[in-house]
């Protein structure tokens, strides 16, 4: 019924050598980095600045060179920067723990609770 493939197909599985790879680690070193440059920016926001200092430190050591900082405050909710750096502390201990990077992990526990004792008791999800 069929006519048997007599030609090569031209449907071919890339060359694995034609494009860089990363490995899990590095992947996990980006994924860090960017969450801990995501809570960065919202201390400085808050103006935490030993807290904000301590994050940095970590940014450059997972980039390998100084992250870019807040230039100016919005004027944003207090509160509504305090539940998103708790959010994002918790996203970089995930990964932290995940890396096994014990410096990270212990700074964003710090920082998720630095962030909820700031919220006194208000809720940490949800509305306001």
């Amino acid at each position: 019924m069929y006519e048997p493939i007599r030609t090569k197909s031209v449907h071919q599985v890339a060359d694995d050598g034609a494009f860089p790879h990363r490995s899990r680690e590095e992947e996990l070193d980006i994924q860090l980095a960017g969450h801990l440059s995501s809570l960065l920016a919202v201390t400085d926001e808050l103006a935490l600045h030993e807290a904000a200092e301590a994050i940095a430190v970590q940014v450059a050591r997972l980039r390998g060179a100084p992250p870019a900082r807040h230039a100016a405050r919005s004027g944003a909710d207090s509160t509504a920067l305090h539940r998103r750096a708790h959010a994002l502390a918790g996203r970089a201990l995930v990964v932290a723990a995940s890396r096994a990077d014990t410096a990270a992990a212990i700074l964003a526990a710090e920082r998720m609770d630095a962030h909820a004792a700031a919220l006194g008791g208000r809720p940490l999800v949800g509305t306001p």
